[in-house]
């Protein structure tokens, strides 16, 4: 049977016949030229062989030493190139990322910033998952999260990602010429509101500040959605008025299709959040946060 003091055996006879002598064996591994000299006789009386021929002058192998040799040539230089493979994956970030998002952040935000890996960072695998609920990172088996900073929970490592979101409320020309233009958060109970279910049954109350203080308003209406894409969606239709991240209506805002509504009164939340329970991550999800950070503050 062989035993893992035999590959140092091979090891040392390699030297050995690489180098054409045992005192020059004997530098390279740091030990006394007798020590490996008594190691190749072991490996011979192991292996019922005699592997070199010993002279005054000069050492030379044998027919089965030359086999042994270049068996043994190959075995390490494959080591050697499997050891150098994962020394590859440490310098070079690779493996699978999971991120758990809303639609809203892989759209907006992971995407457009993190496309750059096609090129950059080829063996990076990215899975964006998105979810209207809030999910256990660590119990579902995701690598980070992503959450608006107030909802990171704690003992979480949270990095902003964006600036501040700030919400508006939007509608149809149609809608408010029929309804009238709101002019404070109260005159929203006589219009129709499209509300955002979350997974676990309840609304999101509508955020607003008059005069420093909070105001909140329970949307009231025929349409309900747990996705902020299809509450706009459903505002363009003239279903009623949505309340939803600027962005995801830049483009109607300044075509005039929607109209925004309450300005004086906007509520911004505190920006989006990458965020993972520890310090000690992977070198890909590390390239993926500092990717997030820099660009977010450039």
């Amino acid at each position: 049977m062989t035993s893992r003091g035999n590959y140092n055996d091979l090891y040392a006879f390699m030297l050995v016949a690489r180098e054409g002598s045992f005192t020059k064996a004997a530098i390279k591994l740091g030990v006394a030229q007798s020590g490996i000299s008594r190691t190749v006789r072991d490996l011979e009386a192991r292996l019922g062989v005699q592997l070199l021929t010993r002279t005054t002058r000069k050492l030379s192998l044998t027919q089965a030493g030359e086999q042994l040799y270049h068996a043994a040539l190959a075995s390490f230089q494959s080591l050697d190139d499997g050891l150098s493979m994962l020394a590859h994956f440490r310098d070079i970030p690779s493996g699978t990322v999971r991120i758990n998002a809303s639609q809203h952040a892989i759209d907006k935000v992971l995407l457009p910033k993190l496309s750059m890996f096609k090129q950059l960072y080829p063996d990076i695998r990215l899975e964006l998952i998105s979810e209207s609920r809030f999910v256990d990172i660590i119990e579902e088996h995701f690598d980070a999260g992503v959450r608006l900073g107030g909802d990171v929970g704690e003992g979480m490592i949270a990095v902003r990602i964006t600036p501040d979101i700030e919400m508006v409320a939007v509608a149809t020309p149609e809608h408010f010429r029929r309804y009238g233009i709101p002019q404070t958060p109260t005159d929203l109970v006589e219009h129709p509101c499209i509300a955002y279910q979350f997974a676990d049954g309840s609304f999101y109350q509508w955020e607003f500040w008059l005069e420093g203080k909070a105001i909140k308003h329970k949307p009231q209406g025929q349409w309900v959605f747990s996705d902020s894409y299809m509450e706009a969606a459903a505002a363009r239709r003239g279903l009623g008025v949505a309340y939803v991240p600027e962005d995801l209506v830049e483009q109607d805002l300044e075509l005039g299709t929607l109209i925004r509504v309450l300005k004086p009164y906007s509520h911004r939340f505190a920006g989006v959040h990458l965020y993972y329970p520890h310090r000690n991550i992977s070198p890909a999800l590390r390239v993926v946060v500092e990717t997030l950070r820099i660009l977010h503050t450039c």
